[in-house]
C-alpha cells in the first residue's frame, strides 16, 4: 500500500475528525431543563460503589411485558443492554471492575439540571404493612378495591374529546367515556355491589397510606400476610395532604413528615375523612399471592423493587430500566444523616413524581422504612446513564 504525503494527510484528517466528533447524544428533556455531559471519573464516589448490585437488578430486565404502569418508550439500545446484562450475569459471577466497566462502556453520563435550579428533589416511599382481614367486620370496616372492569387508563397519545386533559383514566359507558367517580363518591358507595372488595383495613387512614405508597402488606388475624400491588387509579389529580395540612396549620413544609401527618389524621376521624377526601385520586389494588415474603413490592415496571437501589421517576420523561447515579445526604431515621452516593435503577413511577429531576427513593418495607421514608425531602445531584447509539 502506498504511503505518500497525500495518504498521510488523509489519515491525519480522519484522526482529527474522529477526535472532534460531537459527544454521544443525550436524553430529550422538557423545556427549561438541561443536561450536561460528565465523565464517570468526575463523579464523586463512582469507583467506590459496588456496581454488581445495580447490574444484578438491571439484568432482570428493563420492564415486564406488559409493565404494571405504562411508561415512556424504552429505547431499543437500552433494551439491548438490559438483555446483554442478563446474558453476562447468567454465564458467570461478575467482579466489581467488570460491573463498573459494563456501565462505563455502554452509557454516556448526563447531569440533569431542572428548570430554574441546580439540583433535583428527592422524597422517599416504602411498602407499608397493616393489620386487616379478607372479610369485613367492626374491627376492619374499610375496604380495598380491585380494579373495576369499566376503568380505562389513558395511554400516551389518547385523545378523549370532552374530558379534562388532566384526567389519567375514565369510565367506559354506553354513552362513551366519562370521568370516573372521585374519592368522595367511591367512599359514599359508588362501587358498592360489584364485588370489588379484596381486603378490609382498620380505617381510612391506613387505606390512604397504602394508596399513597402504591403497594403494601396486609397481615391477617391468622398471621398470614397478603401482598397487594397497584392495579390502577380513578384518574383524578393527586393532591398532597401533607402540603394542605402544612398550609392550614402553619407547619413548615420541612417538618411535615408522614409520621406527623398520620398522627394528626388518626387523632380525629372526622377531620381525617374530610382532609383525605380533598385528594380525589383513588388507587385500586390486586393481590399478588405468588410474591415471596422476602421480595420487595412490584413497581411500575412490573419488577420487584430493591431498597435504596430502586427509583420512582416521571414516567412521561424517563423509561423504566434507566440507570441513574444519585448523590444525596438524607436522614437515616435514627437522628443522623447519611451520604447516599450510588447507582440505582428506575423501576417505578408515581402521580406526584413529575419533572426530570424529581425522584422517589424506595426505602424498604415495614415501620422503620416508613419512618425513614417520611423524613426524606432533600435536594440531590441526579446523573442519568443514557445508552450510547452504538451500544451492543
Amino acid at each position: 500500500m502506498t504511503r505518500g504525503p497525500g495518504r498521510i494527510a488523509l489519515v491525519a484528517a480522519m484522526v482529527s475528525a474522529a477526535m472532534t466528533q460531537a459527544p454521544a447524544a443525550g436524553p430529550t428533556l422538557p423545556p427549561g431543563a438541561r443536561s450536561e455531559a460528565i465523565s464517570p471519573a468526575a463523579i464523586p464516589g463512582w469507583r467506590d460503589d459496588d456496581h454488581r448490585i445495580a447490574l444484578g437488578i438491571f439484568a432482570a430486565g428493563c420492564a415486564a411485558d406488559p409493565p404494571l404502569r405504562q411508561g415512556a418508550p424504552i429505547p431499543a439500545a437500552l433494551a439491548g443492554i438490559c438483555a446483554e446484562a442478563g446474558r453476562l450475569t447468567a454465564r458467570r459471577p461478575v467482579d466489581r471492575t467488570v460491573a463498573r466497566r459494563f456501565f462505563e462502556d455502554r452509557f454516556s453520563f448526563w447531569r440533569i439540571r431542572p428548570s430554574g435550579a441546580e439540583r433535583g428533589f428527592m422524597t422517599g416511599y416504602f411498602e407499608p404493612e397493616f393489620e386487616g382481614s379478607l372479610t369485613p367486620s367492626a374491627r376492619f370496616p374499610t375496604p380495598l378495591y380491585a380494579r373495576p372492569a369499566d376503568l380505562v387508563t389513558r395511554l400516551a397519545g389518547d385523545d378523549w374529546p370532552g374530558l379534562e386533559p388532566a384526567l389519567s383514566a375514565a369510565r367506559r359507558t354506553s354513552r362513551g367515556l366519562e370521568p370516573y367517580p372521585d374519592r368522595t363518591a367511591i367512599e359514599s358507595g359508588a362501587l358498592d355491589g360489584q364485588g370489588l372488595e379484596i381486603a378490609w383495613l382498620r380505617d381510612p387512614v391506613d387505606r390512604f397510606v397504602l394508596q399513597v405508597q402504591g403497594s403494601g402488606r396486609v397481615r391477617l388475624p391468622n398471621g398470614k400476610v397478603v401482598r397487594l400491588v397497584y392495579s390502577g387509579r380513578n384518574g383524578h389529580t393527586y393532591t398532597s395532604l401533607g402540603r394542605v395540612l402544612s398550609e392550614r396549620e402553619n407547619i413548615p413544609p420541612a417538618e411535615m413528615t408522614m409520621d406527623k401527618l398520620v398522627a394528626r389524621l388518626k387523632a380525629d376521624a372526622g377531620f381525617a375523612r374530610d382532609l383525605i377526601r380533598l385528594n380525589r385520586s383513588f388507587v385500586f389494588f390486586a393481590r399478588k399471592d405468588d410474591l415471596p415474603a422476602d421480595s420487595g413490592p412490584i413497581g411500575g415496571a412490573g419488577l420487584p423493587l430493591t431498597p435504596l437501589r430502586s427509583l420512582a421517576v416521571d414516567r412521561a420523561i424517563w423509561p423504566y430500566g434507566l440507570p441513574a447515579w444519585i448523590d444525596a445526604t438524607i436522614p437515616t431515621g435514627n437522628g443522623e444523616m447519611e451520604r447516599l452516593s450510588r447507582l440505582m435503577i428506575a423501576q417505578d413511577t408515581g402521580s406526584a413524581i413529575v419533572g426530570p429531576s424529581r425522584v422517589d427513593l424506595f426505602v424498604g418495607s415495614g415501620q422503620a422504612a416508613g419512618h425513614r421514608a417520611g423524613l426524606v425531602r432533600h435536594s440531590f445531584d441526579f446523573t442519568v446513564l443514557w445508552p450510547r447509539a452504538e451500544a451492543r
